[in-house]
Parts: C-alpha cells; sequence; structure tokens
C-alpha cells in the first residue's frame, strides 16, 4: 500500500542511507589516527568536529564473507588452471601460452584470458582451495550487480585493474595477520601466501648439504 501511495519508494538511487560520522570514525575508516588524517584532510576533519561529515551506512561484514569481487594476483598465478579445474560449474575460462620465464622450475605460463562468470557462480570458494600458489581469492564485496548479464564476466583485465582486498576465507595466513578486508589498505602479493619464502641460508641449511 505504501508503494502504491509513494510511488518513489519502489525506487532507490542510494543503496545505503548516509550516517553522521566523527572524526575518530574517519581516522579510523582511514587506518590512521586522528593527528594524521586532519593533516591529510583538514576540510573533513573540521566538518566532523562540526558534526556535518556524513557516511554510507554499511553493515559491516565477517573476514571470512565470500563475496562477488574476487581478487587475483597475477605474479603468483602460474596458468596451471587448477582454478578452473575444480570448479563445479565450470565458469571459470584459462587461456595461456608459454612465457618463457622460469625454466629453472618449469617455466611459467603467460595469462591470456582469466574470465570468471559471477552470474553462474555459487561462491562455494572451491577455486581458492585448489590454488596451490594463492593467486586467486574471495572476494570482500558484494556489489557487481548488472543489467545485463553479459557484464557479470569478470575478464582478467578487470581482475588486474581492481583493488586487493581479499577475503580471509580459507586464509589463515590473512587471519594471523589480523587483516581487515574491509580496511583501506590492500593487501600485498607478498602478504596473502600461505608459506613465506625461505631465505637463502635457510635453503643452504635444508637442501645444500643434502
Amino acid at each position: 500500500m505504501k508503494n502504491m501511495l509513494l510511488p518513489s519508494r519502489m525506487f532507490t538511487l542510494h543503496q545505503y542511507p548516509n550516517r553522521k560520522i566523527g572524526v575518530l570514525g574517519l581516522a579510523k575508516k582511514a587506518g590512521t589516527n586522528v593527528f594524521i588524517y586532519a593533516a591529510k584532510q583538514p576540510v573533513m576533519a573540521a566538518k566532523a568536529v562540526a558534526g556535518l561529515a556524513e557516511v554510507e551506512d554499511r553493515q559491516p561484514l565477517h573476514g571470512r564473507f565470500r563475496g562477488e569481487e574476487f581478487s587475483w594476483y597475477e605474479d603468483r598465478c602460474t596458468g596451471c588452471a587448477s582454478c578452473a579445474k575444480l570448479c563445479p560449474l565450470g565458469i571459470i575460462k584459462i587461456v595461456t601460452h608459454p612465457s618463457g620465464d622460469d625454466m629453472e622450475e618449469g617455466e611459467k605460463y603467460a595469462i591470456d584470458v582469466f574470465d570468471i562468470d559471477i552470474g553462474r557462480c555459487m561462491f562455494c570458494g572451491l577455486c581458492v582451495e585448489a590454488c596451490p600458489y594463492d593467486a586467486i581469492h574471495m572476494g570482500s564485496g558484494f556489489e557487481e550487480g548488472t543489467y545485463r548479464r553479459d557484464e557479470l564476466v569478470v575478464t582478467v583485465d578487470r581482475l588486474r585493474s581492481a583493488p586487493k582486498h581479499p577475503s580471509n576465507w580459507f586464509r589463515p595466513q590473512l587471519e594471523s595477520k589480523r587483516y581487515q578486508p574491509d580496511g583501506a589498505q590492500e593487501a600485498a602479493s607478498g602478504e596473502v601466501g600461505r608459506h613465506e619464502q625461505p631465505s637463502l641460508h635457510d635453503q643452504e641449511e635444508r637442501w645444500g648439504k643434502r
């Protein structure tokens, strides 16, 4: 009845309403302290002190939330296609060619196509479990809705340019570092691996003396 009397209720321009926020909240969202934030953003800090600053009010998501915005690290990917092979719905398409790099380790493939059809994805996370090099991670967001199904195919260019905010799901190394996917800081490639690279001394001690 309300929608019939107020048709504007059926159409929302903003998914989330705005709420007031103080300078402490702004600094926390930026991942810094109050003094540094005030020095970098004096106008917003002044508005927050005056009670005029607003942000979108969103429900907090758990760190292990399996979202639509996949995080892919190309420098960690070898093009082995383990993720595509283990996908129960076959929504990952990978096309590679020999790159000539890392020949002593069996050669690394260059990625030509790495498409993920999130319109058919059930976000089970098996592709993340299958990746031996922690190159692909579940995302931490869910705002990938479009009006056309063909736009739901995440291409390799979108994966390359997308912000890196991987979910902590099946990634205990991120949880141990207290990484927050919804924070402002992106996760670097060297921080998302399950195994840290041993030092040259460790390699000599473990394998060089065999």
